[in-house]
């Protein structure tokens, strides 16, 4: 092997007892400044460092590990080298400082398109300006331990410092490893702990699992189970499209595998594309009709599409399987709920408690039942269950406001919704809840500066700009009214109450044929809605109205009538 070939990725890769004489024999025989790219695996990397003093004996080598993405090598290897007599330093790590700063897709990272890459990596950029420096402040030999995707970087976007390379050599990996690595990497395998990894670490196990996916030992059964792990890695990194195609490539070597049809199925419910979810479910239920993961992913993507009855089945199904799975156990009780099953909901999520009491959302859940029934006292109970097992949970503090409302106790109501603010500032929905509950206790000023933080963090709220210009409307502050009106209706523009209360502003400012051309809209839009605004002799009227006019007089009458009513109010 000529380590000096320019298209040395081209040619055939030795055996691994070649290659690895190769690249000690070049080591051996380099005096003084040298840079050295070895293409291998981190285990393998692991290895040769521990391999390489014993090999050669007569030359003193470092290492220096980087556990961080950097801008700068010069610095860290300056400090490192201080004081030091050194013959070979190895350096691993590099590929973390091109994780970083390459704003772009998994999808596009792992399909290796380097040609095509948006930017260079600020330590690309930093070795090409500094390579005189590293020459002439360094008579070391620098050996780069890289994956193969970061050797393909700085062949492509670092050609400045790639090009006095004094050799670039690949270790291929034994069959031993392969299976070692993978083995580990599939032991290692759960999708809560990829959850918790940075996007770097993410891309770093993404590659590393691509690498052993590339091996020529890797038996296909083995790929299967590599893939589905690259799926979940790339799901966990909301990148669905790119999870979908690996699901579909385990497939291709393993149709069978019920569990690759279940997790396609799952990022398909991601892309809302509910429909081939459930065909993806379906499948995997006909290889295992008893695996239980399908049967409650199905009844989620059937929740998705409104077939709360369907939906329902699906998860009577999987409880039949898994008696004593709270997580079914509450999703069945939400569905219960939408259906007007109050009580029944409640009955699930007791299930559900008494298999987990440290379900959160099953605690959560009944105290928004419970709330609506009318069982504030209960709710509260619940919704402080919540809260114990998740202290930070804002929209269980803001329900619980509601609630203490309910039962008349307004201080204790707006410090609960305070708390769901102090975990969670830009909570439009707690903005919204601490508005109505100080409007309903006369304090405008306090609620008109809740609604305004409201808008702010959520400004395509319709109905939050329609109670924000009711209260405007309510403080005579009629222009500033309008302007909120304004805002709901270009939202939706078929808003018979922003129309009409539009209206109103606009006559209390005196502007009275736009005022009734306003309120004429509204009930062009929803003729029955001046009934529900109307004093009870008003509505009498009304109703004598439309029995005797019909619809067309009403409208033609609507001004002179209005005006009485928006003035006596």
């Amino acid at each position: 092997m000529n380590p000096n070939l320019s298209d040395w990725d081209d040619d055939l890769p030795p055996e691994p007892e070649e290659a690895y004489q190769d690249l000690l024999r070049a080591l051996r025989r380099k005096l003084g400044f040298g840079l050295f790219f070895v293409q291998c695996t981190p285990v393998e990397a692991d290895n040769f460092i521990v391999k390489l003093p014993q090999e050669i004996p007569q030359k003193k080598i470092a290492v220096l590990r980087l556990v961080e993405a950097i801008d700068n090598l010069y610095q860290p290897v300056a400090e490192f080298v201080k004081d030091k007599q050194i013959d070979i330093l190895l350096i691993k790590g590099l590929d973390y400082s091109l994780y970083k700063y390459e704003k772009r897709s998994f999808g596009e990272i792992t399909e290796g398109q380097f040609s095509n890459l948006t930017s260079v990596p600020h330590i690309l950029n930093h070795l090409n300006q500094q390579r005189e420096r590293f020459r002439d402040d360094f008579t070391i030999s620098f050996v780069f331990l890289l994956r193969s995707f970061s050797i393909n970087y700085f062949i492509h976007r670092a050609p400045d410092f790639f090009d006095w390379r004094s050799g670039v050599f690949e270790l291929p990996t034994t069959p031993e490893v392969v299976e070692q690595e993978s083995n580990r990497l599939l032991l290692e395998a759960d999708y809560k702990e990829y959850l918790k990894l940075s996007p770097e670490q993410k891309i770093d196990k993404v590659l590393e699992i691509q690498d052993l996916l590339a091996e020529k030992h890797q038996p296909e059964i083995r790929k299967a189970s590599l893939l589905l792990e690259l799926g979940d890695l790339l799901t966990t990194a909301k990148e669905y499209e790119a999870a979908i195609t690996f699901y579909d490539q385990a497939l291709k070597f393993q149709l069978d595998n019920h569990q690759a049809w279940d997790r396609r199925g799952v990022g398909l419910g991601s892309l809302e594309r509910y429909e081939e979810e459930i065909a993806s479910y379906d499948k995997a239920i006909e290889i295992k009709p008893d695996y239980h993961e399908a049967w409650f992913h199905r009844g989620i993507a059937l929740k998705d599409l409104g077939k709360w009855k369907e939906a329902l089945a699906s998860w009577e199904k999987a409880i039949e399987i898994k008696p004593n799975d709270d997580s079914t156990l509450n999703w069945q009780g939400n569905v219960l709920n939408k259906l007007g099953q109050s009580e029944q909901a409640i009955i699930c999520y007791d299930q559900a408690i008494a298999l987990n009491s440290n379900h959160p959302h099953a605690w959560y859940n009944k105290g928004n039942v419970l709330c609506k029934l009318g069982r504030n006292e209960e709710a509260i109970a619940s919704y402080d269950q919540a809260l114990k097992i998740k202290s930070d949970d804002y929209e269980a503090w803001n329900r619980k406001g509601n609630a203490l409302f309910n039962l008349g106790r307004y201080e204790e109501a707006i410090a609960s919704c305070d708390q769901a603010l102090e975990f969670k500032p830009d909570y439009h929905q707690g903005w919204h809840n601490r508005g109505n509950l100080l409007y309903k206790q006369e304090r405008y000023e306090e609620a008109l500066a809740s609604y305004k933080k409201a808008q702010k963090f959520d400004p395509k709220c319709q109905s939050g700009w329609n109670e924000l210009g009711s209260l405007l409307l309510k403080l005579q502050r009629y222009e500033e009214a309008i302007t909120s009106y304004d805002q709901a209706l270009k939202i939706k523009p078929d808003c018979h109450y922003a129309w009409y209360y539009k209206g109103a502003a606009l006559i209390k400012l005196g502007r009275w044929k736009e005022g009734n051309k306003s309120i004429n809209k509204a009930i062009e839009i929803n003729p029955y809605f001046v009934k529900d605004i109307f004093n009870t002799q008003g509505k009498q009227i009304l109703t004598n109205l439309l029995q005797k006019l019909g619809l067309q007089k009403l409208v033609q009458i609507t001004t002179t009538f209005l005006r009485i009513i928006i003035f006596r109010h």
